[in-house]
């Protein structure tokens, strides 16, 4: 018996050391997610486009090498589209400062939108929407109602990037919908398995594959294959709750304000579309002048300058490996 319970006791052990690990794997994948537009380093830069899906054609266009979107192009490129999936780059301002151009003129023109914005969790709709009806208000005070507290100093939305688009939807009374999953669900997700929140958990293999190599590369090829394969959960979750809310407001108008890795046409929002929605929608990646990006497909893609930053990757390179990380 002595030795039975000395036995559980080491795989009590290993497995509370191994759910640590996990833990600190998807705060490490959340923090790169909000620095990359996506779960990957190739959500930074640029590469070759898939053509409106809507045309129905297979037809490849390669975007030119330098940065060349304007709120011209990125109007050009929603064209008749009634359902516009506009990636980003979360810290790229010049993105930013042209998608709201961009949307001023179209919504200027007659469009009237609903916006659904990633940087809001699920759980806080009713606090949006209670904000959004205070007569006078303003985008800074329902960001304060609505936002998910930061999980540290530092971390979280650099909202200033994001108030010209909830004043827009303020002066022209738009809906915004609340289109993300919160830390604790994905949490939850990646822990239970996709159906414990009522997601779709027959994932397709090419989604399952790419998604956890994009995982790996997210963090800087530090996490191994077996928790990359578990955390790609999380990203599903949010995906397919993203394509579920586009599908309730798709009727009307919507714009869905995302990652890049979010709007991928091969393995992002639009595989878990209705073939219906997907044909009345184009997939926008706003991409950064500098780097190759093999195998990342949008319907259209436009380029930007590069953000300045330094390498999320040089301080996970750094950090030591945890203890129960060595000798895998």
């Amino acid at each position: 018996m002595d030795a039975m319970h000395e036995f559980a006791e080491q795989r009590r052990h290993a497995e509370g050391a191994a759910l640590r690990d996990l833990k600190r794997a998807m705060a490490r994948f959340d923090r790169l997610r909000l620095l990359k537009g996506g779960p990957t380093r190739r959500g930074l830069v640029v590469l070759l486009a898939a053509a409106f899906a809507s045309s129905g054609c297979a037809q490849l266009v390669e975007s030119s090498r330098a940065a060349d979107a304007d709120p011209q192009q990125l109007i050009a490129a929603i064209g008749k589209h009634s359902i516009v999936l506009l990636g980003e780059i979360h810290d790229n301002a010049a993105q930013h400062a042209m998608r709201e151009r961009a949307l001023r003129q179209w919504i200027e023109a007659g469009a009237r939108p609903t916006l659904l914005m990633e940087q809001f969790d699920r759980e806080r709709q009713g606090d949006l929407d209670r904000a959004l009806a205070q007569p006078g208000v303003s985008a800074d005070a329902v960001i304060a109602a609505a936002a998910a507290p930061s999980p540290r100093p530092g971390q979280g939305w650099r909202w200033p990037l994001y108030r010209p688009y909830i004043a827009l939807a303020i002066e022209y009374r738009l809906t915004i919908v609340a289109a993300n999953v919160s830390r604790a669900d994905t949490r939850r997700v990646v822990s239970e398995g996709l159906q414990a929140l009522g997601f779709d958990p027959n994932v397709p293999a090419d989604i399952a594959d790419a998604q956890a190599s994009e995982i790996i590369d997210g963090h800087c090829g530090q996490l191994d294959a077996a928790d990359a394969r578990r955390l790609v959960a999380a990203q599903v979750a949010r995906d397919q709750f993203m394509a579920r809310m586009i599908e309730r407001v798709a009727p009307r108008a919507a714009v869905l304000l995302a990652g890049n890795g979010h709007v991928r046409s091969d393995i992002g929002v639009p595989r878990w579309l209705t073939p219906a929605t997907r044909r009345r929608s184009v997939a926008i990646g706003l991409l950064e002048v500098g780097a190759s990006a093999d195998g990342m497909h949008f319907d259209v893609v436009l380029r930007t300058p590069e953000q300045p930053r330094t390498d999320p990757c040089e301080a996970m390179r750094a950090a030591p490996a945890s203890a129960a990380t060595r000798g895998r």
